[in-house]
């Protein structure tokens, strides 16, 4: 196993083991845009444009609330880690095709 993999599989595991322990910690008040919406009347009038996969941060299918969200959390982790990882490789590679030139 190259070093870089197993830093990141490190940084992975590190980051996935926080957001599952931490996540059911936070705080359950409305973000910043959601208390706006509340406080100025047009919470209830918003149209859905796009479905989540994971409403509200809490994992569906899961009855326990600390459990939805911290599974919530670590799918998230883990979404987020496979993205940048192939945004990463895409662009190794293009840089690697552009030496070659």
């Amino acid at each position: 196993m190259r070093k870089g993999t197993k830093y990141g599989l490190i940084g992975l595991a590190t980051a996935a083991v926080i957001a599952a322990l931490i996540s059911p910690f936070a705080s359950s008040s409305p973000d910043g845009l959601e208390k706006v919406a509340e406080t100025q009347g047009f919470a209830a009038k918003t149209t859905v444009i796009i479905k989540t996969l994971i409403p509200d941060y809490l994992m569906p299918g899961v009855s326990n609330k600390a459990v939805a969200t911290a599974a919530a959390a670590l799918v998230g982790t883990i979404a987020t880690f496979g993205i940048v990882y192939a945004a990463a490789k895409a662009l190794a590679a293009y840089k690697k095709r552009g030496e070659s030139h």
